[in-house]
């Protein structure tokens, strides 16, 4: 098994993510509702009974890189949104995880998405507000990025990828990243 360094993977998985979202804008946003048109700008974003984001320790590191560009008082704010998303809404790495719930604390009104260039989740990147169920992406479209990026995390990490709730996520690569 080749080994990938960090920063070729970051490039890989940015270059998947760029992919997958020109399939997911060609094949099937046109058929969303445009979001610059949504009354609560941001509500699916925010939406505590709804937002169950998974990422890998990879994509937690491309949010950390995409977070370092903003100024150190945004991140700070971010990171203590971070740390109280996990705080109000219970997050942990273990048990039923993906019954676990939060508003997204990468979403800032009026601006929208601090990661959404190049750090945004592939389940955000799938997402879009779909009248009707058979318009959706369909979900093996996801299944397989997720799939890639599980076998970017092993090629990087040397160990199989973990889905982690984004918060914690974050937050684990946060810690990582702090000097000592």
């Amino acid at each position: 098994m080749k080994i990938l360094s960090e920063t070729l993977a970051l490039e890989k998985l940015h270059r998947q993510k760029t992919e997958f979202a020109a399939r997911i804008r060609t094949n099937y946003e046109h058929r969303a509702k445009d979001c610059s048109t949504c009354e609560t700008k941001g509500a699916c974003c925010v939406d505590a009974h709804f937002v169950n984001v998974h990422i890998t320790r990879l994509e937690a590191v491309a949010i950390r890189h995409t977070l370092a560009c903003l100024s150190p008082e945004k991140q700070s704010e971010v990171f203590e949104r971070v740390e109280e998303t996990i705080s109000e809404y219970r997050l942990s790495e273990s048990g039923d995880t993906f019954g676990q719930t939060y508003a997204c604390p990468l979403f800032e009104k009026g601006i929208g998405c601090l990661v959404h260039e190049r750090g945004k989740p592939l389940p955000c990147i799938a997402h879009a507000c779909y009248e009707n169920k058979s318009d959706l992406p369909p979900g093996e479209l996801l299944a397989e990025q997720e799939s890639r990026v599980e076998k970017l995390n092993e090629l990087t990490y040397r160990t199989p990828a973990t889905w982690t709730p984004l918060p914690i996520a974050i937050r684990i690569t946060n810690d990582e990243l702090r000097p000592t």
